[in-house]
């Protein structure tokens, strides 16, 4: 599975644009519930605005509302985004750490988040990413049979490499929004449904 997704995707990758890992973090923060182009816009807009930790936190909550109001849900997007730039000036002199367990112990960033940052920013495979579409494809696949994201997380971990994990998740990720959506699957053109136990292949 992953060598054939692997050569049909030789470029997958993160495609939330960021120049460090703190703006890895707010940009991943900003993706819940809208689509990496979506907060690819307005992340320019936003580092420019607060390039740093220290300018996020002091930038009025008003002005990061509507500099981020598009994403959606954008009173409690900043709130978080504004509170994870406090808590590392507080806690890590301005660094975004680079620990699973530190990571997650700030507003606004559970376990997915974290990986996304250790996989991209850091370069450590410490899990892999669970989103919609990995948790669809893994099921789809039959790599799990569980709904809940830490459990696939979990089954994952087990079958594929630790080398793996973070490129696995852009495999994942880039198939399922270009061949396996969630509607319409497009099983006649896809790479894997020799191997996937729900394709649907024409007579």
């Amino acid at each position: 599975l992953y060598r054939r997704l692997l050569r049909q995707y030789p470029d997958a990758r993160c495609e939330l644009g960021s120049q460090t890992p703190f703006e890895l973090a707010v940009a991943t923060v900003l993706s819940a519930q809208c689509t990496d182009a979506r907060v690819n816009l307005v992340t320019p807009v936003l580092f420019a605005r607060c390039p740093d930790p220290a300018s996020l936190a002091a930038t009025p909550i008003g002005e990061v509302e509507s500099i981020i109001r598009s994403t959606g849900f954008f009173r409690n997007k900043a709130k978080s985004i504004t509170g994870l730039a406090r808590a590392v000036i507080e806690r890590h002199a301005g660094t975004l750490p680079a620990s699973l367990a530190e990571l997650v112990a700030l507003p606004g960033i559970g376990r997915k988040t974290a990986n996304v940052i250790l996989g991209n920013a850091f370069g450590k495979n410490e899990g892999v990413v669970v989103d919609t579409h990995v948790g669809r494809l893994a099921r789809r696949l039959g790599l799990t049979r569980h709904p809940d994201p830490v459990k696939i997380e979990q089954d994952l971990m087990i079958l594929f490499p630790r080398a793996s994990w973070t490129m696995l998740a852009h495999l994942l990720i880039r198939h399922g929004r270009r061949t396996c959506p969630a509607r319409k699957p497009k099983c006649g053109e896809c790479v894997l449904a020799d191997l996937c136990p729900s394709a649907v292949l024409p007579r």
